[in-house]
């Protein structure tokens, strides 16, 4: 099923991500939690891809077991900045036979260790041209409400926006973001530019206080004051902690639909416990 028919129908989505082992040893253990989360009857999963592919055999293998053994739809991440146009090519021949059919279509960040950059790719829209040039898949593309890190101003990022989409994305998913307003007004500008597909507003839940360091650290992403006051209470009491941060992502979704925003995926990091709250939280709303 193309994930636009999901997104975009009259009943509200909620989705979840989750990522594959890295190793073989602890694929069991993560194809549990993720069959976990598939049990809750989502709209959707997204299974993300490993920096340079190293997960991609097994991003292919637990999408396929969640549609298969549970019948929900599945997206796979697919990244290209470290990999070759025939490396992207036999990707996409697994996904295929695997009869996955959605894909999310990233370039990936840039290799730190002085490993392999790819030759064939440096941005995702080069991606999205191969993706339709292969056939048989419905495309999404990611984006960014407060900006791309690599991004000097707001603009240039709607301007490569932009390109991404007219090079045949077909919705967006966007990054974490923890004051909707930022969303509302990412949205009023996409619009201004011209970029009118559909985009799903993407919520992690912060349950422990590490997570709240490490998003400060690595995406930049703005903590309103109320979020920073509930951290500072319950940071250093993990019951507390993870009790609060679902409670403010169950706030954040509401507050989302109420104004229109139809498609809500939570970034719920393989934690069954979570996506259950959350989803026991929106009974009658979704």
């Amino acid at each position: 099923m193309k994930l636009t028919d999901i997104i975009t129908g009259a009943k509200p989505s909620l989705s979840f991500e989750v990522f594959p082992p890295k190793t073989w040893e602890t694929y069991d253990q993560i194809r549990d939690a993720t069959e976990e989360i598939a049990s809750l009857h989502p709209s959707y999963m997204s299974v993300t891809y490993g920096a340079g592919g190293g997960t991609s055999d097994y991003t292919v293998s637990i999408a396929e077991n969640i549609q298969k053994k549970h019948g929900v739809p599945t997206i796979a991440h697919l990244t290209c900045i470290s990999s070759s146009r025939e490396q992207v090519k036999k990707q996409l021949s697994k996904l295929k036979d695997a009869g996955i059919t959605n894909i999310l279509a990233l370039r990936g960040d840039l290799p730190k260790d002085g490993s392999a950059r790819s030759t064939d790719y440096s941005y995702s829209s080069q991606l999205i041209k191969d993706i339709i040039d292969f056939g048989g898949f419905c495309i999404g593309g990611a984006c960014y409400p407060e900006g791309h890190p690599d991004s000097k101003t707001w603009m240039d990022d709607v301007k490569y926006l932009k390109v991404k989409v007219d090079a045949g994305c077909e919705f967006l998913t966007t990054q974490m973001f923890f004051d909707n307003n930022i969303l509302y007004n990412f949205l009023y500008r996409i619009r201004e530019a011209g970029i009118n597909v559909p985009v799903v507003a993407g919520i992690m839940p912060v349950t422990n206080a590490v997570q709240i360091k490490r998003i400060c650290a690595i995406s930049g992403n703005a903590l309103p004051q109320r979020f920073i006051r509930i951290a500072d209470k319950f940071g250093n009491d993990p019951r507390a902690m993870m009790q609060a941060g679902i409670a403010y992502a169950t706030a954040q979704v509401i507050d989302l639909l109420a104004n229109g925003i139809n498609a809500v995926h939570i970034y719920s990091m393989n934690k069954p416990e979570v996506a259950r709250q959350i989803k026991e939280n929106l009974t009658g709303i979704i």
